[in-house]
């Protein structure tokens, strides 16, 4: 036996054994697969689980999101953290009720022209909501195939890796094959030292507490129900970093999350 046939036989049993049942895993809807993919990014799937369901209920579809108000978007997508990606979401529902009907397209060569959707993003888009056998990396996919194929390297580069994720792609079954690995890499994050600490891209993610991207959280949190003068969010907050708070409601204002009116913030 080979060793990429010894590999697939490993990831398949482990997931035949192992594998999870997550509320994504249960649709083929390329809005809720898209909704959860813009959840994943960065964030631990036990908090996107805590949220998916909510979210969908506040927005049941692609034009319920695109004529929702970004504020109210925000706040609900509140606690998963790196906020953008709510506005990139909300964004991107309004370009394609506006601009496809409605329907999420299924090509990368339109996918990616949405907000907030890379290639990456675009491929598993592909692979989950339509079956499509694409190609792409993300963070679990990464540590399976450095643990078993350079065990013994350091610095190992995507671009080595992606040729043997399209050998061993299971063309009949694509979404999943990735679900297996997805479940295998998150095992293997359990069980051993990161692999991923050998990859050529890999970077420690910076400690939250005491952060910029905390404190950029907290302004949003305290603007979610009511607005504030930015006297009065000044005096709400408490945090280390609160001499950066004018520059950050600067930036937050021209990235498009809130507004001032009358002497007053509010989400947008």
């Amino acid at each position: 036996m080979g060793e990429q046939q010894k590999f697939i036989d490993t990831v398949w049993n482990y997931y035949h054994d192992f594998g999870r049942e997550l509320p994504w895993r249960k649709t083929h809807d390329p809005y809720k697969i898209m909704v959860s993919e813009f959840m994943l990014q960065q964030t631990q799937v036990s908090r996107v689980t805590e949220k998916y369901q909510s979210f969908l209920k506040a927005f049941a579809d692609v034009r319920h999101l695109a004529a929702a108000q970004p504020g109210d978007v925000i706040a609900e997508w509140s606690g998963l953290g790196y906020n953008r990606r709510a506005l990139y979401l909300h964004r991107a529902a309004q370009a394609i009720a506006g601009q496809y009907d409605g329907q999420v397209p299924n090509s990368t060569e339109e996918l990616v022209k949405l907000p907030g959707i890379g290639v990456n993003t675009a491929a598993a888009i592909r692979v989950y909501a339509f079956n499509q056998p694409c190609v792409f990396i993300e963070t679990n996919i990464r540590r399976v195939y450095i643990h078993h194929f350079f065990q013994d390297r350091e610095g190992v580069a995507d671009s080595e890796i992606l040729p043997l994720v399209e050998q061993t792609i299971d063309p009949d079954s694509p979404r999943e094959w990735y679900w297996a690995l997805m479940d295998y890499g998150s095992h293997l994050a359990k069980t051993l030292p990161n692999p991923n600490r050998r990859s050529k891209h890999y970077v420690r993610q910076s400690k939250f507490e005491g952060s910029v991207r905390q404190l950029r959280g907290e302004i949003l949190r305290q603007l979610q129900r009511r607005s504030l003068s930015p006297q009065q969010l000044r005096r709400a907050i408490k945090h280390e970093r609160i001499d950066e708070l004018d520059s950050l409601v600067a930036q937050l204002e021209k990235e498009g999350f809130l507004v001032s009116e009358s002497g007053k913030l509010r989400l947008s």
